[in-house]
């Protein structure tokens, strides 16, 4: 299909061009294995399981009954180490921590190493891609299952608000946030940073080489474009933060992509918030962490049930 068609899929097209007819991944056994503090932060280490691995993450337990909650979605970086640990260690690509500064917004948070990332690093991404691909499958579909598995088990926590559970995440990060919050009904909003081109366009300039084997999905370009598949979270409340820098994301892929999000949101404009940093690039900056507590403190925690 070419490119200029906009071609508005549904979920099950995208679900299948992921995962094909295997079975959707459960989470199951949630243990907290150990806690740590950061500054005023306390959180949990954690462990589930998918029948296969064991998963750790980082749990920010709801302070309050009825609290929001975020899932956050770590990075890639080629930093195969770092994984769950950047909500509470961070990374050079963020302007500090997430954690904390999510827990003083009230938010309970979840993040789970993705496979090949942190404790789970062996067999490592190519493997997996490869392993993947031969069964008729994608590592992506598997990172944006486990997701979907982990926004359930936050969704299943009797003082966390199930209306109020959001994804956050920079480079692969926010491309699982942005996928999320198209794909699944019950994130009610997203931040993506760093994470937002038009993979078509990409290709055309030669950035797509640039990421990892884990976010190619087989057809995907040929069947519908970037800004097209992100619209399907419209009317949810949506940020977007980039750097026109960042050569995973250059001005024209950009565009294209911001054009096609704004015509899914049309009615809906002032759910669609946009942070471009015209000298950033492939990375946070103090002003656009600002903007996005501000989003949160003002769109996020405002949807109450």
């Amino acid at each position: 299909m070419p490119q200029s068609e906009r071609h508005i899929p549904t979920r099950d097209e995208i679900q299948k061009l992921l995962w094909g007819a295997a079975p959707e991944i459960r989470l199951s056994g949630f243990r907290v294995t150990g806690t740590g503090r950061a500054g005023a932060t306390e959180f949990q280490n954690v462990t589930v399981s998918d029948g296969h691995e064991e998963i750790n993450g980082c749990f920010i337990p709801p302070q309050s009954a009825n609290a929001p909650a975020i899932l956050y979605c770590h990075a890639h970086g080629h930093a195969y180490d770092i994984g769950q640990a950047e909500v509470m260690a961070g990374r050079p690509a963020l302007a500090r921590p997430y954690g904390p500064d999510l827990a003083a917004l009230g938010f309970a948070v979840l993040c789970l190493d993705m496979p090949a990332f942190g404790a789970r690093q062996n067999p490592g991404e190519d493997a997996r891609a490869k392993a993947h691909a031969w069964h008729g499958r994608t590592l992506f579909g598997q990172m944006i299952g486990e997701l979907q598995a982990a926004i359930g088990i936050l969704a299943a926590h009797p003082q966390i608000d199930p209306a109020r559970i959001g994804t956050l995440g920079i480079s692969m990060g926010g491309t699982h946030a942005w996928w999320l919050a198209a794909l699944d009904p019950r994130v009610a909003f997203s931040v993506d940073l760093c994470a937002t081109a038009d993979l078509g366009c990409l290709i055309d300039h030669g950035g797509h080489d640039l990421h990892g084997h884990y976010m190619t999905v087989p057809g995907l370009v040929s069947h519908c474009r970037t800004g097209v598949l992100a619209g399907l979270a419209a009317p949810k409340p949506k940020f977007v933060g980039v750097g026109l820098q960042d050569r995973l994301s250059p001005p024209p892929c950009f565009e294209a992509a911001r054009k096609d999000l704004e015509a899914a949101y049309d009615g809906h404009a002032d759910a669609l918030t946009f942070h471009i940093a015209p000298d950033t690039g492939h990375q946070e900056t103090p002003a656009m962490r600002r903007a996005v507590l501000d989003f949160l403190q003002d769109r996020g925690k405002a949807l109450r049930a």
